[in-house]
This record gives structure tokens, C-alpha cells and sequence, in this order.
């Protein structure tokens, strides 16, 4: 087995596992008041601040949008709400299922099509997305693998096109080492030699490059504009305070960002918003 096929296999075990334990009635309450779960979460909660940074609600009525790695089926629930036409990918088995009683239980402008398995296998027609979204999804590739998913998109995204990441960031070595210093719920530190070598074999994130330098020259090369927005360089160290203080400080923290230097926030971000526009449609291999 290569090393792709093995990747591919962990995730597929790991998530399996994880969303067999998705309660369906939460997804559907946080749909049923949309601008209210919305309006919170993109104050307080960091995938949701990113992904969701410059309102993009307000871009998915009437287009076509396929989720990469749609896990739990939440995000791909509250695009389908705002009027999407969501095709939702993921290599889980059990996120159809998620599908399956979301649309049967939420009367969607259009239901949610679920596509079961490797997105690299699965047969799309060329220039059919206007939005490709990933959720705290290409950091799972290995670098490899994300080129060949940058290829296929590019292939699958009308001219026009757009892809929007939200990923975790590795751009100061030092801030890293101190994360991973800092033992959290599910991940011991990596001081605890033992317990963190036993939590590595069963994590299902590879070895590979998650700075924003990375993402920025992959656009580059396969889009013609790219962007990049940090999002968590003051929000990131909530983890050091009480759980009580944590979710007040989230919003302070977000609204302290906007007001530091983007080279600032870049250098010490936890994550960032990846942004490309307009595919490439011919590329020099």
C-alpha cells in the first residue's frame, strides 16, 4: 500500500468513528435559526470567523458549491439553508448518512448531493462549481495529494471560479513548538514522550507544509489572484486562560486583529483564510 492509500485509509477510519456520533436535531436547531447561529459563530468560533470572514453568506444563493471534506455535514447544512446547491464530498461513509436525514428532515431550496469517497476518483464534469469550500480540510493531504486535488479543481471550477480554505497555519516554528508543548483535550504534550508517540500513529494529519507562503505559491501557480487572510494571531492564546474567560476574549481577540499590521498578524496567526480566484485553466506541468 502507498503512502496516499495509507493516508487516505486513516482518515477514512478516524472519521467513520467520529461522525457516527453526530446528534442530526443539533445541525437542524442551528439551521432552523440561521442568523442567529451564524451571527455567533462568526464572532467566537475560528473555522466559522475564517471561513465565513467578509460575509460569504451572502455569495452562496443560487451557485453551485461542492464542500472538500464536509464532515459532520453542519457547514454544508447552512449553505444549502442560504439557497447553495451543495454537493458535499467526504471520504467518511457516514457523512452521507448525516446527509440523508438533514435533507429529509429540513426542506432545502435544493437537497444536499452527497459524494461518497476519494474526490480524486469521483467523476465531475469540467466547469461545473462556481465555489469549492474546504473546512479545516487540506491540512488531512499530504502535500502531494493536495496538488493533485488543486489540479482536479482547477479542472471542475467555471472560469470564474473561486476556492475558499480555512486551515490551520504554521508560520512561526516557535509558537508551534509551544502548542505543541501544550498538552489539550485529545492530544497529550509532546513532554509526555509515550502518550504523545501512541497519539502520532493514530493521528490522521500527515507531515507536510501548513505555512501561508505554501498556500499563496499553489495559487499562484494554478489561479490568478490569491489571498490570504490571518485569522487567530491574539485569538490563540485563550487556551491559556479559564474556560470562563475564554469565549468573552475570543471576540475581543478578532476584533483586536483587524486592527494590527497584516505582516503582524501573519507572522504569529494560528490560521488563516485561503482565497483563489479565477483557475488557471492552462498550466505549465
Amino acid at each position: 500500500m502507498n503512502l496516499y492509500d495509507k493516508n487516505t485509509l486513516k482518515n477514512e477510519k478516524h472519521y467513520d468513528k467520529l461522525y457516527a456520533k453526530i446528534n442530526i436535531q443539533k445541525i437542524l436547531k442551528k439551521i432552523e435559526k440561521l442568523e442567529d447561529f451564524i451571527n455567533d459563530v462568526t464572532q467566537t468560533d475560528t473555522s466559522w470567523v475564517g471561513l465565513y470572514h467578509g460575509r460569504f453568506q451572502n455569495q452562496l444563493k443560487g451557485k453551485k458549491v461542492l464542500e472538500l471534506g464536509c464532515g459532520d455535514c453542519t457547514n454544508a447544512a447552512v449553505m444549502a439553508a442560504y439557497g447553495a446547491e451543495v454537493y458535499a464530498n467526504d471520504i467518511s461513509r457516514k457523512s452521507g448518512e448525516i446527509i440523508k436525514k438533514l435533507n429529509a428532515n429540513y426542506k432545502f431550496k435544493s437537497k444536499i448531493k452527497f459524494i461518497e469517497g476519494d474526490f480524486l476518483k469521483s467523476e465531475i464534469n469540467n466547469d461545473f462549481y462556481d465555489i469549492v469550500v474546504g473546512k479545516a480540510f487540506v491540512h488531512h493531504l499530504t502535500n502531494e495529494q493536495e496538488i493533485e486535488f488543486t489540479e482536479k479543481i482547477v479542472s471542475i471550477l467555471k472560469s470564474n471560479g473561486v476556492v475558499r480554505y480555512f486551515e490551520p497555519a504554521v508560520n512561526n516554528k516557535f509558537l508551534d513548538y509551544l502548542r505543541w508543548l501544550t498538552p489539550v483535550p485529545g492530544r497529550p504534550s509532546i513532554l509526555q514522550k509515550e502518550k504523545f508517540k501512541k497519539w502520532k500513529i493514530n493521528d490522521p494529519h500527515p507531515e507536510r507544509d501548513n505555512s501561508s507562503k505554501h498556500y499563496e505559491e499553489i495559487g499562484n501557480k494554478y489561479f490568478k489572484e490569491t489571498k490570504i487572510v490571518p485569522i487567530g494571531s491574539i485569538e490563540r492564546f485563550h487556551r491559556i486562560l479559564p474556560k470562563k474567560y475564554s469565549r468573552g476574549f475570543r471576540r475581543f481577540a478578532f476584533r483586536l486583529e483587524k486592527k494590527l499590521p497584516n505582516s503582524l498578524n501573519l507572522s504569529i496567526t494560528r490560521s488563516h483564510l485561503i482565497e483563489y480566484k479565477h483557475p488557471k485553466k492552462t498550466i505549465a506541468k
